[in-house]
C-alpha cells in the first residue's frame, strides 16, 4: 500500500469513527442541502435576475444525492439532466464548483459497475471539452471531473483491499481454529491411549494378584505376601506413569519433576509383573547400547505392554514370548519389529472378532500407535489357530541402532 493509500485509509477510518451510528440517508441529505445552498447562491449572486424555475432547477441538480449509495448511476444521470438544462438555458447561473457533480462522480467511481464508471468518465470528459465556453473553464471542469473520479477509484480500491485482507484473516482464523481442534483431538487420543495402556495393565495385574492372595494366605503366606507386594508395585508403577501423562495437562509454565518416557529396557519390569500373575514370559530385547527415536521407543513399550495385558486378561495362557529386534524391510528401511505371542486359547470361535479380545480399544490403540510412527501393526491367531500373535513394525531409519 502506498503512502497515499495509507493516508486515505486512515482518513476513512477517522471518518467512519466520527460518523458511526449516523444514518447514511441523514448524512447524504445534509450533503444535498449543502450542495443546494451553493447552487442557489450562485443563481442569486449572478448579475442577471433569474426567474423561479432557475432556482428550482439548480436545487433539482442536488435532489438525487440522498439516494446516491443505493443507485449511484441513476442519481448521476438525473443530476446530469438538470445540470445540462441549467447549462443550456442559464449558463452563467451555474456554480463555479458544482458540489453535486463532484459527489455524483465520486460515488459512481466508488460504487458503480465498471461499465458505468468508464462510460461516465468518457462522457463527462468529452462534454467538458466540447461544451465549455472558455479554456480556463474547460481545464477546471476536466480537473474536477478526473479528480473526483480518481478519488472515488482510490476509495474503491481501498475497500477491495480491506475486503481481501478481511477474507484472508477469516481464512487464517478458520485454518488456525481447525489446526487447534485437530491438535486437541490428537492430544486427547494420545492421552486416552496412554491412560488405557497404563490403567488396563496395572489394574489387570492387581485384580489377578488380589484374587490369588486370599486363596493362599493360609496355605502359603510367603506367596500371599509376594502377591500383595506385586499389587503395591503395580500401583506405584501406574502412579509414576500417570504422572507422566497428566503432566501435559498442568498450567503453562509449571515445571513438575516428571519421569522420562518409558524405555524398552523397562519391559523387563513389565514382564516380571506378568510372571507374578502366572504367565511365564520369555523376553528378548535389542542390545542395551541401541539408540531409538523417543516416539518409536515409547510406542514399542506401550504395544508390548498392551499385548501382555491382553494375554493376562483374555488368553488363559501360561506362557508368552516377546521378541523385539531390528530388521531391514525393503519398503520401510530399518524397522523395529515386535512380536508378542502366547499359547492360550486364541479365538474362542472361528467367527469371533479380533477386536473383541480387548473390548475393542486395546488393539485399536496398538494400531494407532504404530500408525503414528509411520508403521503398522496386526493381530490374530497364532500358527494352526493356536494362541494369539500381535506384531508391529516401526520405522527407525538407517543407522538408528
Amino acid at each position: 500500500m502506498t503512502r497515499a493509500q495509507a493516508w486515505l485509509a486512515e482518513r476513512g477510518r477517522w471518518a467512519r469513527g466520527r460518523l458511526a451510528g449516523i444514518n447514511p440517508y441523514v448524512t447524504d441529505t445534509l450533503i444535498a442541502l449543502g450542495a443546494a445552498a451553493v447552487s442557489l447562491w450562485a443563481v442569486y449572486n449572478d448579475d442577471r435576475s433569474w426567474p423561479l424555475w432557475t432556482y428550482l432547477v439548480a436545487a433539482a441538480c442536488c435532489a438525487p444525492i440522498p439516494w446516491r449509495r443505493r443507485a449511484p448511476f441513476t442519481a448521476l444521470v438525473v443530476s446530469a439532466v438538470f445540470s445540462a438544462w441549467l447549462g443550456l438555458f442559464a449558463h452563467s447561473a451555474q456554480p463555479q464548483i458544482a458540489v453535486y457533480g463532484i459527489v455524483a462522480v465520486y460515488t459512481v467511481a466508488d460504487l458503480g459497475r465498471n461499465w458505468q464508471r468508464w462510460l461516465m468518465l468518457v462522457v463527462l470528459v468529452a462534454s467538458a471539452f466540447l461544451g465549455t465556453r472558455s479554456l480556463n473553464g474547460m481545464i477546471f471542469s476536466e480537473i474536477t471531473t478526473i479528480g473526483s473520479f480518481a478519488l472515488g477509484t482510490a476509495v474503491r480500491e481501498l475497500r477491495r483491499l480491506a475486503h481481501v485482507e478481511a477474507e484472508r484473516a477469516r481464512e487464517t482464523g478458520l485454518r488456525a481454529a481447525s489446526d487447534a481442534a485437530r491438535a486437541v483431538a490428537e492430544e486427547r487420543g494420545r492421552i486416552a491411549r496412554e491412560m488405557h495402556d497404563i490403567l488396563a495393565h496395572a489394574v489387570s495385574l492387581m485384580v489377578i494378584q488380589a484374587e490369588a492372595g486370599p486363596v493362599v494366605v493360609r496355605s502359603d503366606p510367603d506367596r500371599a505376601i509376594k502377591a500383595f507386594d506385586a499389587i503395591a508395585d503395580s500401583g506405584r508403577d501406574a502412579m509414576v506413569q500417570l504422572r507422566r501423562v497428566l503432566g501435559v495437562l498442568k498450567e503453562d509454565g509449571a515445571t513438575p519433576v516428571l519421569a522420562p518416557q518409558p524405555k524398552l529396557l523397562e519391559l523387563s519390569a513389565v514382564a516380571a509383573r506378568v510372571r507374578e500373575a502366572g504367565v511365564a514370559v520369555e523376553l528378548r530385547l535389542p542390545e542395551p547400547a541401541a539408540v531409538l527415536p523417543a516416539d518409536v521407543e515409547t510406542a514399542a513399550y506401550r504395544i508390548v505392554q498392551e499385548a501382555l495385558t491382553n494375554i493376562v486378561k483374555h488368553s488363559g495362557a501360561d506362557a508368552a514370548q516377546v521378541r523385539v529386534s531390528e530388521v531391514r524391510v525393503a519398503e520401510l528401511g530399518q524397522v523395529l519389529e515386535l512380536a508378542v505371542s502366547d499359547n492360550g486359547r486364541g479365538l474362542a470361535e472361528p467367527g469371533e472378532r479380533v477386536s473383541g479380545r480387548s473390548g475393542g480399544r486395546g488393539l485399536v490403540g496398538i494400531r494407532e500407535r504404530a500408525a503414528a510412527c509411520g508403521g503398522k501393526a496386526s493381530a490374530g491367531p497364532g500358527p494352526d489357530g493356536r494362541g494369539f500373535v500381535v506384531t508391529a513394525r516401526l520405522p527407525i531409519g538407517a543407522g538408528s541402532l
